[in-house]
């Protein structure tokens, strides 16, 4: 399942004929470079495509074209490719229940009631009630260990009723129900179904550790926000980062959490191979998926709960994020210039995939420095989103 190329991935079309506003693009990596040169982005790519073309890919610090990045979260639009293809098959819905897959889904745990509701739609919108559910290593290495702490888990809150982020709980039991109505390796199922029919090159999930390629080591840089920052922002100085602690993040550095292939974020990926898997989202070669299942992926707003962590609707589709035309898009980590339905899914440090339907152009941002100011990195990746959209103008 490697990923890695001998010869580095190449545009295939000058950005000026791919209707790319030049200047508009200088400004975009300009802006990057203040990053690399300040310290904060040892290695970075970034990457733009448009009509199944790949227009830009430029790397910065120490990274090179065949550099590849761990994109954390991008991981799960991958995941979320493979559930549109089998919905589409009739192998399951979006309202069916996890336990209907997996029968000891929660009935050991403090909430077995409530984990009898969770439905794959609740799964792949953040709206399932365990967002903090454990799971590591070595046990996540096996099914049967999988399972049995599955059956541990217990809901917060009921299913439906309130959006929480599940920074990787939800997808481990998305994979699951994809593992059992295929029969394989739900990393083997993306590598058929996603990598390999669209061509893709330098991206890749849960390679084993000998055949991993260049993948740009994570580095902590900065420092955290002050308190009198966080409060400015959230209106208390009280903040819990959650499970994505620095820590964690750069265990993602040992080639075993890579070769893990973690659903939720355990992708090696460069800024290209992103890009143009967003062109596949856009143009759907080959018909790879059935229309209707595609545009509720891509298209529709399925919950508009709001984060707990901003007040925002979060605007979940069946996978992804969607723009909005609320004025809110950078709170959804796609910038201040993109239009309504524009739909992708980041990656926590900086990682940024989203492909804009009103201009064609999908752009993706991969970097292996992880800013402990979180509120730089949001700010950072909302000027670099809003800087990207707007190379490409609106198709008439």
């Amino acid at each position: 399942m490697t990923s890695f190329s001998a010869d580095p991935v190449q545009p295939t079309i000058n950005a000026a004929d791919a209707g790319i506003d030049l200047a508009a693009l200088d400004t975009l990596r300009r802006r990057i470079q203040v990053e690399v040169d300040a310290g904060r982005m040892p290695a970075a790519q970034m990457a733009m495509a448009v009509d199944q073309e790949l227009a830009v890919f430029e790397s910065f610090g120490s990274a090179t074209a065949q550099t590849e990045f761990n994109i954390f979260s991008c991981t799960k639009a991958l995941i979320a490719g493979v559930v549109w293809q089998l919905i589409a098959e009739g192998r399951f819905a979006p309202d069916t229940r996890a336990i209907e897959l997996i029968p000891a889904f929660g009935t050991l745990g403090k909430t077995p009631d409530w984990m009898a509701q969770v439905t794959l739609g609740q799964l792949l919108t953040h709206t399932s009630g365990f967002p903090a559910a454990p799971l590591g290593p070595p046990t996540w290495d096996t099914r049967a260990g999988r399972q049995e702490t599955f059956a541990k888990w217990h809901a917060a809150f009921e299913p439906g009723t309130y959006f929480e982020y599940h920074p990787t709980a939800a997808h481990w039991v998305v994979a699951e129900m994809i593992e059992v109505v295929e029969g394989i390796d739900y990393r083997e199922v993306v590598r058929q179904r996603i990598i390999k029919p669209l061509g893709l090159v330098g991206i890749s999930l849960g390679t084993p550790a000998e055949e991993q390629g260049e993948i740009a080591l994570m580095q902590m840089v900065g420092e955290l926000p002050s308190p009198a920052e966080i409060e400015a922002v959230f209106g208390t100085a009280d903040f819990d980062i959650g499970e994505v602690t620095p820590e964690i993040l750069l265990g993602f550095n040992h080639p075993s959490i890579r070769a893990a292939g973690i659903p939720a974020g355990g992708g090696v990926s460069t800024a290209a191979a992103l890009a143009m898997y967003y062109q596949s989202l856009l143009h759907n070669p080959g018909g790879l998926w059935d229309t209707e299942v595609l545009a509720e992926g891509t298209a529709k707003i399925m919950c508009t709960l709001p984060s707990p962590d901003t007040g925002v609707a979060s605007n979940r589709s069946l996978g992804l994020v969607i723009a909005g035309d609320d004025g809110l898009s950078m709170m959804r980590g796609m910038g201040a210039t993109v239009s309504s339905k524009a739909f992708g899914h980041n990656g926590v440090g900086g990682q940024i995939a989203w492909a804009d339907p009103a201009t064609g152009l999908s752009f993706a941002f991969t970097t292996s420095g992880l800013d402990l100011n979180f509120l730089r990195e949001a700010r950072r990746t909302a000027s670099f989103g809003s800087k990207a959209a707007v190379c490409v103008a609106p198709k008439s």
